[in-house]
């Protein structure tokens, strides 16, 4: 599986060098998405010496395969975080990410980097999804949005509703990542791809241990995703959460596609934006999201996909189909700011929950604004808010529903032996291996991997992706690929091999 962006836009720009072990910088970035390179572009501007480092390559995971969308209305976001924070909160999110658009925009329009500019509708299809998005519209006012209601969209169907924000944006995220690439190269920051970061020793300087060796610096900011390190216990907020997205080509584009952004505020969720390309405009459809590794086929949730805009675009043909992964935190606003126990010195980024295209660039001004001891109060507002009593409860259901799959798992793999034969081409086993210790089983382009079925992360039994061929863990979203080989998630190691 491959997304549309890295098709139509592979990254151009990479700004390496030879890794030297015991080398010092004043910042290291871990993950090179669009927070750890908005980030490492505006310290290096500062004349910061900035090192990014990349466990796989620019854009790998989250970054190069969102549905990418520039936007302010992003759901019934705003109304969520109301039920758990105060509206001080609700107005310094959306004025983050505002600063967040416009500095985006702002580099887009000066290096010449195309974008599009887009009304952003959220729609239901239910009376009580309907419900929601009044209330959505209600908070947005508040916090200064010019959201309105609207019965009329583009949609090749009815619906119960939607609101509307006008002239959001819309880009390629590779592009981005390219021109962030070479800004932070000119500004003389330095970018180390397939370089892992496995350890961090908190002490003056920071130490961080690498797959390529080790290196130190005054402090290190974790833009990884979930972070991969447990201080804080951040896998506990945050809930890892799979998507999926699809590419077509529609007959009779672009006239009959719709031109907005839009996203359903009912399940399953319906995503869809357009995509130009090469004089043709594409149509993505994204949805069917689910806490990872808690799904019995993600190949079915791309297949029921291509099956719904079929129904509603006639004679679409699937170009590109992907998924992405994302984490939401358990108070609906993402965690930005020091991480506890790192000292004062190390910095994270997560919980964007699928809006990480303002979030992210939000947080790299956050981000850079402690460092550089600037000021910024929605930032600061943001990271000291204090959660109601609703949200207090909100974050015992994550933790519950991980014990029970746990349990669960634990339990079936234990009591089911293995089968005597290889599985077949594309497809897995899980249960009690020769030692009596849990092993999963694969079989990809002929080759049959045997591994250690316990994640590395907190010992969670992984489960097989049908659609990615990946064994992906149901505690706290770590993925690996079949050979065991780390992909995303917490874990910083590789499943252990039993062949």
């Amino acid at each position: 599986m491959q997304s549309v962006w890295f098709a139509t836009h592979p990254i151009s720009t990479s700004p390496t060098g030879d890794f030297v072990a015991g080398a010092h910088a004043d910042t290291v970035i871990a993950g090179a998405g669009l927070t750890g390179l908005a980030t490492g572009v505006l310290l290096a501007r500062s004349g910061q010496r900035v090192v990014i480092v990349e466990g796989r390559r620019v854009g790998a995971v989250t970054t190069g395969n969102t549905t990418a969308k520039l936007s302010l209305l992003q759901g019934v976001t705003l109304s969520q975080i109301a039920r758990f924070h105060s509206k001080d909160v609700v107005r310094a999110y959306v004025e983050g990410n505002l600063e967040g658009q416009a500095l985006l925009v702002h580099l887009m329009t000066e290096r010449g980097v195309p974008f599009q500019r887009r009304d952003a509708y959220s729609y239901a299809s239910t009376r009580s999804g309907a419900d929601d998005l009044r209330a959505e519209l209600e908070v947005a006012n508040e916090a200064g949005l010019p959201v309105e209601w609207t019965d009329q969209t583009e949609l090749p169907f009815a619906v119960a509703g939607a609101i509307r924000l006008a002239d959001q944006v819309q880009i390629h995220p590779l592009a981005v990542l390219d021109l962030l690439l070479a800004e932070f190269a000119r500004r003389g920051g330095v970018l180390f791809e397939e370089t892992r970061v496995t350890d961090v020793d908190s002490g003056s300087p920071v130490t961080i241990t690498t797959s390529r060796g080790e290196m130190t610096a005054d402090r290190l900011v974790l833009a990884t995703g979930s972070p991969i390190l447990d201080r804080g216990g951040y896998f506990a907020k945050l809930v890892p959460q799979r998507s999926y997205a699809t590419a077509y080509r529609v007959p009779g584009a672009p006239d009959s596609l719709p031109k907005g952004m839009y996203l359903s505020v009912d399940e399953p969720t319906r995503s869809l934006r357009t995509l130009p390309v090469d004089g043709d405009e594409l149509l993505l459809v994204g949805g069917n999201g689910h806490v990872t590794g808690r799904s019995d086929s993600p190949a079915a949730a791309l297949a029921d996909l291509a099956d719904w805009t079929g129904r509603h675009f006639a004679g679409a043909q699937l170009t590109h189909s992907w998924s992405a992964q994302d984490y939401q935190s358990i108070n609906r606003v993402p965690f930005v700011g020091t991480l506890p126990r790192g000292g004062g010195k190390i910095y994270v980024a997560t919980g964007y929950a699928k809006w990480g295209m303002t979030n992210a660039v939000a947080a790299a001004l956050h981000l850079s604004g402690v460092i550089l001891e600037g000021q910024m109060p929605w930032a600061d507002q943001l990271e000291h808010r204090i959660t109601k009593p609703a949200g207090v409860v909100s974050a015992l259901a994550p933790n519950v529903e991980v014990a029970v799959e746990l349990a669960k798992d634990w339990v079936q793999a234990e009591l089911g032996a293995l089968p005597g034969e290889p599985p077949a081409e594309g497809e897995s086993f899980v249960g009690r291996g020769p030692g009596g210790k849990p092993e999963a089983v694969s079989t990809v382009d002929g080759q049959t991997c045997r591994l250690s079925a316990v994640c590395t992360h907190m010992g969670g039994i992984v489960r097989w992706n049908d659609a990615e061929k990946s064994w992906d863990c149901p505690l706290h979203g770590s993925r690996f690929a079949a050979d065991g080989t780390r992909l995303e998630g917490p874990a910083v190691h590789d499943l252990a091999r039993r062949d």
